[in-house]
Order: C-alpha cells, then structure tokens, then sequence
C-alpha cells in the first residue's frame, strides 16, 4: 500500500470512530433521563475542554506562523467570539424549532464535521510525510472522536427515538475527516495555509462552546438532575484530557 491510500485510510478510521460512541449511546433506553442528562453535559464537557485547550490552541499556534504571538492571540479570540456569534444569528434567523434536542445534535454535528475537516486534512498531511509518526496521531484523533459521537448522538436520539438517524448523522459528522483529507488532496493543497486554519480553528471553538453552554448543559439539567449533570461535565473534561494526553 502505498502512502496515499495508507494516509487516506487512517483518516477515514479516525474519522468514522464517531460511529463507536454513536453505538454506545444508542443502546441506552430513551426513557432514561438519567442517563440523557449525563450523557448531554458528559457532551458538554468534551466539547469545551476539547475548544478552550485543543482547538484554540491549533488556531493560535496557526496564526503564530504569520503573526507574533500577540497579535495570534488577538485573532484567535476574535474568531472564538465570531463563531459565538455567527450560530448565536443562526438561531434568530432560523424558524423556532419546538423540537431543541433535535436541533441540539445538528448543531453540534455541523460544529463536529467543521471540525474534523481541517484535522483530517492535517492528518493526512501527517501520514504522507511519515506514516510511523501518523500511526499514534491516527488512535489518538480516533479516541476522541468517540465521545464526540455521543454528543452527536444522543440529542438526535433521544428527541426522535430513530437509532438509524442518529447513527447516519453522526457517521457524516465524522466522515468529514476523510472527506477533508479528499478535498484538501485533490483541490486546495495549494490554496490552504495556516491562516485560514486559523480562522477555521477559532470558529469552530466558539460555535462548540456556544452550543455547549446555550444547548447542552441546560438540556441535561431539565429534570433537575444536577448531581449527574456535573459529574457528566467532569467526566468529559477527564475522557477529552486523556485523550489528548496521548495525542501528545
């Protein structure tokens, strides 16, 4: 097997790890609200540990390739607070949704695949240059990409008791990584540079906080829930920090 097919086979096995969390999720009972509340804050958890140190950081660390470290500093915020605002004006503009566990898993799977399409373009960047180097790179990605299946997931799952559904949407969330890999590869190898990963980076914090703090946290404390919604939010930090600890 040569390079590329190898780098493209290690984003597509890291990419569709989400599929893991979505099965895991989808043999919980709906009527466990229990389980729904941890679930949504153990999603909450992921998502703004993984925002406020992994993504942030792959913005500034981008930016830093163009501009002092001060002024990638100041660019990563604006574009943290930009995509705060931008899924803040979608909402408005969107016609209300009674259905907000539904909308909640849509968000955060769009959120998801912005995410996971620069990732996958970097991965494979990675497996092209040295495929042994990309291999640990490839499980860790893998790793934290399953409770992000879950935070896809559940909201989807539980609002609309369809398992095909929720494990479809996840799956796309994820196949963003390969595809990213793909399009990158084929179309804008040339054109990409680190600023706009920058900017992508930062955007995609700040739409998975927003969605955290506005969609996920007050979700999982609706049955008032609380002890499981702050142990829920704990573990996903704890599960996240892991993860990125083997990243390393």
């Amino acid at each position: 097997m040569n390079n590329t097919a190898l780098a493209f086979l290690m984003c597509f096995l890291a990419g569709v790890s989400t599929v893991i969390g979505s099965i895991i999720s989808l043999f919980a009972k709906r009527t466990s609200k229990g389980f729904l509340s941890f679930a949504l804050s153990f999603s909450a958890g992921v998502m703004i540990y993984a925002s406020l140190t992994e993504i942030m950081n792959k913005s500034v660390n981008s930016f830093n390739e163009s501009f002092t470290q001060k002024q990638s500093f100041l660019y990563s915020c604006l574009c943290f607070l930009s995509g705060m605002l931008i899924i803040f004006l979608i909402e408005k503009l969107l016609p209300e949704n009674k259905n907000k566990l539904n909308k909640t898993g849509v968000y955060t799977a769009v959120a998801m695949g912005i995410h996971n399409f620069p990732e996958g373009l970097a991965t494979f960047v990675s497996a092209l240059k040295s495929p042994a180097l990309a291999i640990p790179i490839t499980v860790a990605i893998a790793i934290h990409n399953i409770p992000e299946g879950i935070a896809v997931s559940v909201p989807i799952y539980f609002s609309t008791g369809n398992r095909k559904k929720a494990f479809f949407i996840s799956f796309l969330s994820g196949i963003a990584e390969p595809a990213g890999a793909l399009i990158g590869y084929l179309l804008l190898r040339k054109r990409l540079n680190e600023t706009v990963f920058g900017i992508l980076f930062g955007l995609v914090a700040g739409i998975m906080t927003f969605i955290s703090l506005t969609e996920l946290i007050p979700s999982s404390v609706e049955d008032k829930s609380n002890d499981k919604s702050v142990s829920g939010i704990i573990s996903g930090m704890a599960v996240m920090a892991l993860s990125l600890y083997l990243f390393k």
